[in-house]
């Protein structure tokens, strides 16, 4: 598809809670759900634990690589939350604290009641443009191409919303399923023949087993209508040729395949 843009990003989790096993991120399908939707391919995905040198490596590396980084987690008040300061380190510039926070803070909380670890988050780095959060009211940031956001779902959906609109979008990934009631070492070696004569389109096995029965669910992922069709037809072509049939997840009830 010619003429449309390759929007990119990445998404940084961020938090040692999460590489613990203690909080269960519930972030990135969601955003990459999102990002899909405006055309944006969400090509990698990273969590980071609150190591100042590993942020700002990351940030550094990703921003140069990708269209836009996510960033979510670490913008609280407590010690541990070290992501304003490392993104600042990673565009070479230095904190400031942002009267409209501070603003914001005190009319959520009160004059009486703040205190350097709150005003904390009103700590944004130099040349960064506010994150609106209709949730609890403390805003994210954006600087350059990284967006700086919360990592409580809720707040993160409320931000990412407020910034939609200001994101490119790109060609709209295309997708189709095929299920063969065949098990994955069946039809690898025919599949990486299909893969290699259509090296620009995305395709994945993700097997199953379900009483008894062995099968894999096919998908092809691109953003070109006409080679979507000429891939699928491949993969179909490939399963009646090993003896089954070959079925679209969207010919086919949920209830008609294999009980669990």
């Amino acid at each position: 598809m010619t003429g449309v843009k390759n929007i990119t990003a990445c998404a940084l989790i961020i938090g040692n809670e999460v590489l613990s096993g203690r909080t269960a991120d519930a972030n990135l399908n969601w955003l990459a759900l999102r990002l899909t939707e405006k055309g944006i391919r969400l090509a990698e995905a990273r969590v980071l634990p609150d190591v100042e040198e590993v942020i700002i490596d990351a940030v550094n590396e990703c921003r140069e690589k990708y269209t836009y980084v996510f960033t979510t987690g670490g913008i609280g008040p407590t010690h541990d939350d070290i992501t304003a300061l490392c993104i600042a380190k990673a565009f070479g510039t230095t904190l400031e604290r942002n009267a409209e926070i501070v603003r914001l803070l005190e009319e959520r909380i009160g004059k009486d009641k703040m205190n350097e670890a709150r005003l904390k988050m009103a700590d944004v780095p130099v040349g960064g443009s506010l994150i609106p959060n209709p949730v609890s009211g403390v805003p994210g940031f954006r600087i350059g191409n990284v967006f700086v956001m919360a990592g409580v779902p809720s707040i993160m959906r409320g931000m990412f919303e407020g910034i939609a609109g200001e994101l490119e979008e790109g060609a709209r990934m295309l997708s189709r399923s095929v299920i063969a009631f065949l098990p994955e070492g069946t039809i690898a070696d025919g599949l990486n023949a299909i893969q290699e004569r259509h090296p620009a389109t995305e395709i994945g096995s993700y097997p199953f087993r379900k009483d008894g029965v062995f099968g894999c669910s096919l998908v092809t992922r691109t953003t070109d209508k006409d080679e979507l069709d000429a891939a699928v037809e491949e993969i179909r072509e490939m399963i009646r040729d090993l003896g089954a049939t070959p079925v679209e997840e969207n010919e086919i009830d949920p209830e008609d395949l294999p009980a669990g």
